[in-house]
């Protein structure tokens, strides 16, 4: 079966007066079906860029990204964002702002009316929809963005650090209900996240990045009793721990030569 996503060979760097950048090189992985998928590596290794490229924001310098068999390109229908900030209308109501990409593309209909209440109903919304986003809390946000991506119907969700704006402890709570969400809609997920606790609670495999240029240093498959069918309940199980040492080395082992690269001077001396 032909996987769902092909990264193959993609390299990108930022051009700039001051020069080049290169912000990732020769990346390569495919996501089959109903994965959910987790990057993580060191700040400004390319995770964003890297989200940016696989839904055509940005185009790779080499290399190719295809979905479903054919290339990625901007405005791809089939790929749902889901970012840092829910990016709520402050001026529109829940219902409004869930049923904003419906409105744009002219696809609010009976059916996707329908569609939409049965999601505000199951994500525990329902009785919301005239409320406007400062009255709801900042999971309950998360929740209305997040419904407001999956009501197009999306065959590829991103995540960019969807729950890094939360506190700690509703950041537990709505990273467990999302990711149960997207699990039982069976979609096809990639999360970027700086917080390895929850790349290990929520991925079937974990792709660890290099300091930049980004490059694939290891791929993990996580697996988990089958008891333990939540990010909460993931993070309670024996293997959970070793996971988490596991990734914490393959990341420390760059930290040497980072430091090395970031801390001296354009004629050879060493920062103190």
């Amino acid at each position: 079966m032909k996987p769902k996503l092909e990264v193959c060979e993609v390299s990108y760097s930022y051009h700039s007066p001051e020069g080049e950048t290169h912000a990732l090189s020769h990346i390569s992985f495919t996501v089959p079906t109903g994965e959910f998928l987790a990057v993580v590596g060191p700040s400004g290794c390319g995770k964003s860029t890297l989200l940016s490229l696989l839904c055509g924001l940005i185009e790779p310098e080499d290399g190719s990204i295809l979905m479903d068999g054919l290339s990625v390109k901007k405005g791809h229908a089939g790929i749902g964002y889901m970012l840092q900030k829910d990016h709520l209308f402050e001026w529109r109501t829940i219902y409004e702002n869930v049923a904003l990409g419906l409105e744009i593309q002219k696809k609010l209909n009976d059916n996707s009316r329908s569609h939409l209440k049965e999601m505000l109903q199951s994500y525990g919304l329902s009785g919301f929809e005239t409320a406007h986003p400062s009255e709801l809390s900042g999971g309950m946000r998360q929740r209305a963005a997040l419904i407001r991506t999956l009501a197009l119907k999306p065959d590829l969700l991103l995540l960019d650090e969807p729950f890094s704006a939360l506190d700690y402890q509703t950041r537990l709570s709505v990273c467990d209900d999302i990711s149960n969400i997207i699990r039982s809609t069976k979609k096809t997920a990639i999360l970027i996240t700086h917080d390895l606790s929850e790349a290990i609670s929520v991925a079937d495999r974990i792709i660890i990045l290099s300091h930049r240029p980004g490059r694939i240093k290891a791929v993990l498959p996580i697996h988990f009793p089958s008891e333990y069918n939540s990010p909460l309940k993931r993070r309670n199980a024996g293997e959970f721990s070793a996971y988490f040492n596991q990734v914490w080395k393959l990341l420390q082992e760059d930290f040497p030569v980072y430091m090395q690269e970031h801390t001296s001077l354009p004629d050879g001396r060493e920062l103190c």
